[in-house]
């Protein structure tokens, strides 16, 4: 079975007042009291919750909490503002209802913090989303933005709203938020001017000016220094626990999460920082010619920095700041300022410049939240408004604070005995008029359009002549002198003459919530709320995108001469607007109370508390829910709590839960006048009666507590007793088992050693005759081998003597060929076949074997070094072969070429991108490219030229270009000359006949030269049509040149150009070619 807890489970106190007996104003402070010691800050009155400000984080808000109080029922757990939130939501959601939440309380209660976890938990526990959870950060990053501008740290409170606000957040029809619309109400804006010992200005201006960066403060034209700025206070610039710059960066996301734009941001604050510039703005009186004064403005840098921030010509705002323009039907009248109306007007352009920037932002705000207009939809409404003010000095402000507060609470009390009746009706249960204190006549002493004191105060206001705050208070004591709920010094009320505790310029109201006392003072001014006109068309004038939206009244295009409403006409009807819109929905009260005046955890004020009580009407509240009954139940609950005390219901009745509930109540014998049956509830009237029906449960449950403690106790018992035995018999088994094992093991045990010893034995006796066994075959051994040894000395003794110097000759000489080849074994040279080293003979008999080893050892590596060539190391020493063949001993440049490798293709013609084209044009294998010098028979010159040799042809091509020169087939070719000096000159001779010899032969030089004769040699030897080709190796030869044969002689000497060889023309028939001698 499910257990459920209710609100009288483990109660500290009285969780629901309405239940407090007996009932009185210390019964009540002391049960607040009591919870809030214990950190129950909730307690209800019925359906009203009532909050207690802790001052401190409590654990009571987590996610946990929020699923644990979700779709329960609002008596079900202990008192919570999640309860009402919950409770007010599923009516929207399941019953269709609009809902709104009324949250009132003075300042510091807490009141804002409460709004703030009405609008959390919605969040928390309506739909998901990606559509619906940018709905609800929107809706709850609108209170950052709002907070900065709207609220401000006071004596009373560091977060303190200066605003009153209602938000209604639209859902659709499964209760998921679609938007909402915000409503504000009475911004104080005079605290943008001047604040109050202790406490600050709106919060946003100390959050732009410690949390902006430098580059922003900069085009703001600020300093991050308040003491410069004349509206900020300093004595409260700092506030323990308020992180301004961190703030402001929370207030710049949020802004940007509910769909402020970058330039809209920017020129929020571009007016902020005007507000902060506007202060600083200082008047001096000047004389005119008429002896009268004028202002001026003292030090213009401000001015001028402020015209720059708004786009303002700074000569309309100054004229605007020195002269006021009135203007009647058909003409206008210029009038100067003095310093004081100078200040006056700086003043009211700095109010209504922030309060309307403020509206703005709140419009801007519903612009982003509100919802598509699609369909109908449902609305949770939350307002957080000021409570009830009550100070030593109350002004126009308090007046119209506790004007809302009075509307509150009739509206409270009509609702709430509305709600009564209807749940009586419903429930088919007699309704009886309840009396109660109606504060209607309060209401009408202040809003009657006729008599009212905020109608007298705007036709004061509007009156022609000299109008003061005196004039006004003449007006009350003459008008509303006879009221029961007014007073003051001069009224005509005959019961107040004697009166001397009243001021002369004060009167005295008596609200719902006591007796306040007002200064007439400043009433007048603060009604008219006066802008000059000057300075709205100079604010329109501005080019700042903002400010022209701001002031629609200074559109020259649109003058309107009927005065402006004044502020107490406007918040009248917004107060009218706010009761009607409440009266259409279901409310849902939150009365937050502060404990003490120090912002302290654990203090308890017991006359701030009970001041509060009053002024909240909190023991009328209670008396209201308890003029009729005071505890009312479903049936389904009430029976499942209470069936344990009827024998006829315990533990199960099967019948219908209301006529259970009528037998358990017959059978406790309660009186009938103490309860009546409705349709779905049981309603008692009296709490004593609940509290005799808990205390009868109470001992029962103590019964069944003791009775569910002996049965389990019983049960415990014999399941042990049951448990030991089974764990006996399992002992008993497992030892009679072990008890076996060990005798069976030391049996066992036993048989093993009688069997190692007769075994031994057995072993030791075999041993025996074994060993005498072989002892007698050793010994017939031993004389058989002796005997033998004798007969075979005895025979070889003859046969040694006739045979031993061969057989001493044979084993030296055996001896000796071993030790020479392990000597040469150990002293082989090296495998490389250049070494020619080889260990000495030992002795001279092995001359011959030993040079035919040395011969055969050689063509054995000799035949090793050859098998590691491959097919290309072959070819290339083959081609060093054939050249020792064709120049050793025959050209001294031969001996310098040995040890350099045969490369080839020198220039890496098929590489090299600056051959491609003529590598493009041979159609062979290349097998050796390089750079030679073509000899110029005319001055012996050389000109550089790309020799290229193929298998069938040599080719000869330019440098530079590439170009072929002359290609000459080889089977053309045949001989080629050279000398036997260290020179690379060489003479290619041609066939007489052929094409190529068209142009005679060919005299080169090439670093190379071995190799290309080799190459060539070797190319035209396997070709297979070509004959073979002839070297010439003399110091003189014949060269044809076209028709002329010239000799090519080669001298020693020392040439011009260092250490090469240089040719020279010596006539038409010589080239005289110098070779440098080598040393």
């Amino acid at each position: 079975m499910e257990v459920k807890t209710s609100l009288l489970d483990n109660m500290i106190g009285v969780g629901d007042m309405v239940l407090l007996e007996p009932l009185s104003e210390d019964s009540f402070i002391e049960n607040l009291r009591n919870r809030f010691d214990h950190n129950e800050i909730y307690t209800y009155i019925g359906s009203v919750v009532i909050s207690m400000n802790p001052y401190r984080s409590l654990p009571i808000y987590t996610p946990d909490k929020v699923e644990e109080y979700r779709n329960r029922n609002f008596y079900e757990l202990s008192p919570h503002i999640y309860a009402l939130a919950d409770e007010a939501y599923r009516s929207l959601r399941d019953q269709d209802k609009d809902q709104c939440i009324l949250i009132t309380g003075e300042s510091g209660a807490g009141k804002t913090e409460a709004s703030k976890l009405v609008m959390s938990y919605v969040a928390a526990v309506c739909g998901k989303g990606q559509e619906v959870n940018k709905v609800k950060e929107q809706l709850l990053q609108s209170n950052p933005v709002l907070e900065a501008f709207g609220n401000a740290k006071t004596v009373r409170n560091d977060n303190s709203s200066r605003f009153g606000k209602y938000m209604d957040i639209e859902f659709d029809f499964k209760g998921d938020p679609l938007g909402g619309v915000i409503s504000n109400y009475l911004l104080e804006k005079s605290r943008v001017v001047k604040q109050p010992r202790g406490e600050r200005n709106f919060h946003v201006f100390y959050q732009l000016l410690s949390g902006a960066s430098d580059d922003t403060l900069k085009k703001l034209k600020l300093d991050r220094d308040f003491s410069k700025y004349n509206y900020l206070s300093l004595d409260s610039a700092a506030v323990n626990g308020l992180d301004d710059a961190a703030n402001f960066r929370t207030v710049k996301n949020a802004m940007q999460i509910v769909g402020f734009m970058e330039d809209e941001v920017q020129s929020v604050l571009e007016l902020v920082a005007a507000v902060l510039k506007l202060g600083n703005i200082e008047f001096k009186p000047e004389s005119r010619c008429n002896g009268s004064d004028e202002s001026r403005i003292k030090d213009k840098n401000d001015l001028k920095e402020m015209c720059e921030l708004l786009g303002i010509e700074q000569s309309v705002l100054e004229r605007a700041f020195s002269y006021r323009t009135v203007e009647a039907k058909l003409e206008k009248v210029s009038t100067t300022l003095n310093v004081s109306q100078a200040y006056y007007a700086r003043d009211a352009l700095a109010k209504n410049l922030y309060s309307r920037l403020f509206s703005w932002l709140v419009t801007r705000i519903n612009e982003s939240i509100k919802a598509q207009p699609k369909a109908r939809h449902k609305v949770m409404g939350v307002l957080d408004i000021y409570g009830f003010e009550i100070f030593e000095e109350n002004s126009f402000e308090q007046f119209i604070i506790n004007y809302c507060n009075e509307k509150l609470q009739q509206i409270f009390i009509e609702l709430t005995l509305r709600e009564e009746q209807e749940e009586y009706i419903r429930e088919g249960i007699e309704w009886t008029n309840i009396e109660y204190f109606n504060n209607a006549i309060i209401c009408d002493l202040i809003e009657n359009h006729q008599s009212g004191i905020l109608a007298m105060l705007d036709e004061e206001c509007l009156r022609p002549g000299t109008v003061t705050d005196e004039t006004f208070l003449d007006k009350l004591n003459t008008i509303c002198a006879l009221h029961q709920h007014f007073e003051s010094r001069l009224s005509k009320n005959s019961k107040y003459i004697t009166d001397h505790s009243l001021p002369h310029n004060c009167f005295r109201i008596q609200h719902y919530a006591g007796k306040v006392l007002y200064r007439a003072e400043g009433f007048v001014d603060k009604n008219n709320d006066l802008l000059y006109r000057d300075l709205s068309q100079a604010m329109y004038k501005a080019n700042h995108s903002l400010i022209k939206q701001l002031f629609p009244e200074g559109n020259p295009a649109k003058v309107n001469l009927k005065r402006p409403p004044t502020a107490g006409f406007q918040f009248k009807a917004s107060v009218g607007t706010l009761m009607r819109n409440l009266q259409t929905k279901n409310p849902n009260y939150i009365r937050c109370i502060k404990p003490n005046d120090k912002k302290a955890s654990h203090i308890f004020t017991d006359s701030l508390v009970c001041h509060q009580v009053r002024y909240l009407g909190l023991m009328e509240n209670v008396r209201v829910r308890r003029a009729g009954y005071a505890f009312r139940q479903a049936y389904e609950p009430c029976l499942e709590r209470y069936k344990m005390l009827c024998k006829r219901t315990w533990p199960h009745w099967r019948g219908p839960a209301r006529e259970g509930v009528e037998v358990l109540m017959a059978g406790l014998q309660v009186s009938a006048e103490e309860f009546s049956y409705g349709r779905s509830k049981i309603f008692i009237r009296n709490p004593r009666s609940l509290f005799f029906l808990e205390e009868r449960r109470r001992q029962c449950l103590q019964d069944l507590a003791a009775l569910i403690q002996k049965i389990y106790r019983g049960w415990k018992c014999r399941t042990h007793f049951l448990l030991l035995k089974k764990s006996q018999i399992v002992v008993s088994a497992w030892y009679r088992r072990y008890a076996q094992q060990k005798k069976y093991q030391k049996i066992k045990s036993a048989t093993t050693v009688v069997q190692s010893y007769t075994r031994g034995w057995q072993a030791r006796k075999l041993l025996r005759e074994l060993k005498y066994q072989k002892r007698c075959k050793e010994a017939v051994t031993t004389i058989a081998a002796f005997w033998h040894g004798t007969q075979v000395r005895r025979d070889y003794r003859k046969f040694f003597r006739a045979n031993a110097g061969k057989k001493i000759y044979d084993f030296t000489i055996q001896r000796i060929m071993q030790k020479y080849f392990l000597g040469l074994k150990s002293t082989m040279p090296s495998m490389s076949p250049i070494d020619k080293s080889w260990p000495a003979r030992p002795y001279r008999f092995l001359d011959g074997v030993h040079t035919e080893l040395r011969t055969v050892f050689h063509h054995w590596r000799c035949k090793k070094y050859r098998s590691q060539f491959t097919e290309e190391k072959k070819a290339v020493y083959e081609e060093k072969l054939e050249a020792s063949e064709i120049f050793k001993d025959k050209k001294a440049l031969y001996p310098s070429s040995v040890s350099q490798p045969f490369r080839g293709d020198y220039l890496e013609i098929s590489k090299n991108p600056k051959y491609q084209k003529l590598n493009s044009t041979m159609e062979e294998k290349v097998l050796m490219a390089d750079v030679v010098n073509k000899i110029n028979r005319a001055n012996g010159k050389g000109t550089a030229r790309i020799f290229l040799l193929t298998k069938n042809s040599l080719v000869l091509a330019d440098q530079k270009t590439g170009q072929v020169k002359a290609s000459v087939p080889l089977p053309d070719l045949t001989s080629v000359s050279v000398s036997t000096q260290s020179d690379g000159f060489f003479a290619l001779k041609l066939k007489e006949g052929s094409a190529s010899a068209i142009k005679g032969d060919f005299l080169l030089s090439s670093e190379h030269l071995i190799e290309i004769i080799t190459k060539l040699h070797r190319t035209g030897a396997t070709a297979a049509d070509s004959e073979q080709l002839n070297i010439n190796i003399s110091d003189e030869f014949l060269v044809q040149f076209k028709h002329d044969k010239v000799c090519v002689k080669f001298i020693q000497g020392a040439p011009k150009n260092g250490n090469s060889a240089s040719c020279k023309r010596k006539n038409n028939r010589l080239l005289e070619v110098s070779v440098p001698t080598t040393a």
